[in-house]
């Protein structure tokens, strides 16, 4: 069978097809089969990601061909994600490294960073931002890069990520960003920042214990959130003014947790962001909005924290 497969072109529409009938999961960077087999292709021959498709019909050697084959094998027998065998992952048009110490980098906030965070921030000066929860720093140093006069502050509780985000900051020759070991804003007492922009964990316990075997090669502690996906999320709403200038904003994204905090708070005026592919679970909320109605958001956050209860059966 693999004398039949000459060309780069070959390889790639083979590994689709393989990838399509072992039923993997796409999610991780890339959503479909052929981006997938295309980008460990272009990996395994040393090629560029964005290799011009002229070359599809480029003849390959044997060892080429074993390489490939060998990345194709350990994705469906391993079902591990195609960010993590490469080690490389794309987000707001910069490269990172990706290994299981953090979340392979896929938010769709990198939209919004690259359009400046427009219209969301109008004409607000930001001097200071912070990315909490910051995993492999994705967030933090594409803020960093694409508004050079920021001072970006990267937060985490897990110092294997912070290790990666690190490694991503020397990578990228990224100097107005800095890395600190937080339990979200428990380390940053004093700190004020103009923006706050998170992903934190936002998956329900069903929705974890029933996850693909893909995701179980990410760290667990960057997903699980508990019964409706809020326990972190909660916490931040809670917490930011404390660390927001007055008119500063909190960008979160809650993905399908989405419904239940709409439930859980339906008196908080939350901006749910349009994205080129539709609403995906991120919103924008004003400093002034969450003083406001902090003591509601206080109250169903403490229960959470201090008995484990699910608020919404509290009050």
């Amino acid at each position: 069978m693999s004398e039949e497969l000459q060309t780069i072109i070959d390889l790639i529409r083979y590994g689709a097809s393989r990838f399509n009938a072992a039923g993997l999961t796409f999610g991780h960077s890339y959503d479909n089969a052929l981006d997938e087999a295309t980008q460990l292709t272009l990996h395994a021959l040393h090629l560029p990601h964005d290799l011009s498709p002229v070359y599809g019909n480029a003849r390959i050697t044997e060892a080429e061909k074993e390489d490939v084959l060998g990345l194709f094998l350990r994705r469906i027998e391993e079902r591990i994600p195609a960010a993590y065998l490469t080690g490389e992952a794309w987000f707001a048009g910069l490269s990172f490294k990706s290994d299981p110490r953090a979340l392979v980098p896929r938010s769709p906030i990198a939209e919004m960073i690259e359009a400046g965070f427009q219209p969301w921030l109008g004409d607000r000066e930001v001097r200071r931002a912070l990315d909490l929860c910051t995993g492999s720093g994705c967030i933090a140093i594409a803020m960093a890069h694409h508004n050079p006069d920021w001072h970006v502050d990267g937060v985490d509780i897990s110092d294997d990520a912070l290790a990666l985000s690190r490694e991503n900051e020397k990578r990228l020759h990224v100097e107005n960003v800095r890395f600190l070991k937080s339990d979200l804003f428990a380390g940053l007492q004093g700190e004020h920042y103009d923006l706050i922009v998170t992903n934190p964990p936002y998956v329900t316990n069903d929705e974890t214990d029933a996850l693909p075997r893909e995701y179980s090669h990410e760290p667990e502690l960057g997903l699980r959130a508990g019964d409706d996906g809020l326990d972190l999320a909660l916490r931040i709403l809670r917490d930011a003014p404390l660390h927001l200038d007055r008119d500063g904003l909190l960008i979160c994204e809650v993905g399908e947790a989405e419904r239940a905090l709409v439930k859980l708070l339906p008196e908080l005026p939350l901006a749910w962001v349009e994205f080129k592919f539709g609403q995906m679970g991120i919103f924008v909320a004003e400093c002034a909005d969450l003083i406001a109605h902090h003591e509601r958001i206080a109250r169903l956050a403490d229960a959470r924290e201090s008995r484990g209860t699910p608020p919404g059966d509290l009050f």
